[in-house]
């Protein structure tokens, strides 16, 4: 007993535990094996998924009985549903209703295409929630300012890859006068072309730092442009345009094209739009090698030159303070808008063709909506904006001296009142240029070419059959291929792109008036009434002749009753208007008051 009272606790009393051990005697095993009742837990699983199975073969063979299927049943059946908010992302332009009118095999057709037009939009609509990237915004404590966060802060705090993109290229002694990063639809995004005043030209691969090309043309540079693919660009030079592949050597010298400005590439169409001192507009297909259009503006200097990504407008900025649209397929402006009171210094078209920013002598910044074409709002810079470049997701930045200043939320209803980022350079900035699905700004200034992290420029998902930046050299072949064969037409460069999916009624009745001549009838006119026979003596010469006459004339027949019915009504409406404007003459004012 003094061994077991070793191990008790301390509030147990001895002679209780000695009653305890007394009165229980030990259980032996073959009392364990008698008291069946008394069960484990895990024998009391393994009984449950006994009866669950058997259960469950009763179930298979009464559906088997029944004719119905053994599969399991989902209890979300179907697709799951979609947001309507993510739906209206993706709609293509108002459903087209079915004329009433129409033949089975136009409403087939009508019918077929807007599924497939439903069927697209809800599979873009769940292909969505595979890109997840999102783009971030710089955002500064509570009573921190975010315009006045450094470089050199945002390089620190950010990984090493993000912190890599700051960097200056030294051209001092060449003056840095264009830049571009190669930003054309289809290219490659790590390319850096950058042209100096005294004829320093050089390729750059931004990501890398590898240099691709350096040379000096001993001629002034007003401009310099990539063409479709990274191994070739245009430069424009004091006398004429010259073509160089990536290594820099020259291909071409298109003499035809003279005292070159500024240059555009349309990438849908592989045309190269140049302005020109003389006031010249004019248009070289890269493909063929051949000159589609040259227009005589009669606008003086042409300094001043944007494209529309949308629709692929060309617009012109000039001393007078208007803007001009121009096309290939008019020698005249398809629009021309008056937007500063003095000269226009530079101008911006958003990604969807929507906006358009301008700047100008009198120090304003504009936003136009160029579907109505008028302004949104303005507001005054006091140094006035020399160079104006737009992101994917819509930050403006703006040049104004050495400073560069990054506006946030500029195309919508409100002006802006404060920067949204801004940076000091060492000399008079020339040119601004964003880099595509990269948060970086390249600038070009007096002493060479800077990098600038603006955080969200970049939109952060991209199209790969559209624009892949990581495509091999062997896709960017097949795309070549491709390009060339989907090439759209400079006839098709208009205003609105959706007057080509309309018929064209006038052109439609002038073609079928040329088929009815070379015919020599008409194939769509009715055809001539025929009576038929009739027994008993109907049919005679006389009887036929009037059963015709009762049917010529038909159409006009209707056509004189609609007007007359109208006529009717509108006789009736207008007589009761003039009742009731005789009755309130003749009524009084304490007539309201009789019962």
């Amino acid at each position: 007993m003094d061994s077991l009272i070793c191990y008790l606790p301390n509030k147990v009393n001895i002679y209780e535990f000695d009653w305890l051990f007394l009165t229980q005697p030990p259980k032996r095993y073959w009392e364990e094996t008698e008291n069946t009742d008394q069960r484990r837990p895990e024998e009391e699983q393994g009984t449950a998924v006994q009866n669950q199975n058997k259960s469950t073969v009763k179930e298979r063979s009464l559906k088997r009985k029944n004719g119905e299927s053994l599969e399991k049943k989902d209890p979300f059946s179907g697709e799951a549903p979609i947001p309507h908010k993510q739906l209206q992302k993706f709609q293509r332009g108002e459903k087209y209703k079915v004329p009433a009118g129409a033949r089975q095999r136009l409403k087939e057709a009508i019918i077929s295409s807007e599924a497939m037009s439903e069927l697209a939009q809800k599979q873009a609509a769940r292909y969505d929630l595979l890109l997840p990237e999102d783009a971030g915004f710089l955002e500064g404590d509570e009573d921190e300012d975010t315009n006045t966060i450094s470089q050199d802060d945002i390089a620190d705090a950010a990984d090493i890859t993000s912190g890599s993109k700051v960097y200056v290229i030294a051209f001092s002694l060449y003056l840095l006068k264009k830049l571009q990063i190669q930003k054309n639809v289809f290219v490659c995004n790590r390319h850096l072309l950058v042209g100096g005043k005294k004829g320093h030209v050089a390729c750059i691969d931004w990501q890398s730092k590898d240099l691709m090309c350096e040379m000096n043309v001993m001629e002034t540079v007003n401009d310099v442009k990539w063409l479709h693919t990274e191994a070739m660009f245009a430069v424009a030079q004091k006398r004429w345009l010259y073509i160089y592949d990536s290594k820099g050597l020259e291909l071409h010298c298109v003499k035809k094209f003279n005292d070159v400005l500024r240059m555009q590439f349309l990438p849908y169409h592989f045309l190269l739009a140049t302005a020109s001192a003389t006031g010249f507009l004019q248009y070289l297909d890269v493909s063929v090698g051949k000159e589609i259009a040259a227009i005589c503006t009669k606008m003086g200097r042409l300094d001043v030159m944007s494209q529309n990504p949308h629709n692929a407008v060309i617009h012109l900025g000039h001393p007078n303070g208007t803007i001009s649209l121009w096309s290939p397929n008019q020698k005249e402006p398809l629009v021309k808008i008056l937007c500063h009171r003095g000269a226009v210094r530079s101008l911006t078209v958003d990604k969807t063709g929507t906006y358009m920013v301008t700047s100008g002598l009198d120090r304003k910044l504009k936003v136009y909506d160029i579907r109505a074409f008028k302004p949104l709002h303005s507001c005054f810079l006091p140094a006035g904006a020399s160079c104006l470049s737009l992101s994917q997701r819509g930050l403006l930045s703006a040049a104004t001296g050495d400073i560069v200043q990054v506006y946030q939320n500029v195309l919508g209803s409100s002006p802006v009142s404060k920067p949204y980022m801004a940076h000091r350079l060492q000399g008079q900035i020339w040119g601004l240029a964003y880099c595509p699905f990269e948060d970086v700004l390249g600038i070009g200034h007096g002493e060479g070419f800077t990098s600038m992290i603006v955080p969200g420029a970049g939109e952060p998902n991209f199209d790969a059959l559209d624009t892949n930046p990581f495509r091999s050299s062997k896709q960017r072949q097949e795309w070549e291929v491709k390009a060339l064969l989907e090439k759209v037409q400079p006839e098709l460069i208009g205003l609105d792109p959706g007057q080509l999916s309309k018929v064209d009624q006038a052109s439609f009745e002038q073609r079928h008036k040329e088929h009815v001549e070379a015919l020599g009838f008409d194939p769509l006119a009715k055809d001539k009434f025929k009576p038929k026979t009739k027994k008993k003596g109907r049919s005679s010469a006389g009887a036929i002749e009037k059963r015709k006459r009762k049917v010529a004339h038909e159409d006009q027949r209707d056509k004189i009753r609609q007007t007359v019915q109208e006529r009717t009504e509108r006789d009736k409406e207008q007589k009761e208007k003039s009742n009731e404007k005789k009755n309130l003459g003749n009524k009084s004012t304490l007539d309201r008051f009789r019962k």
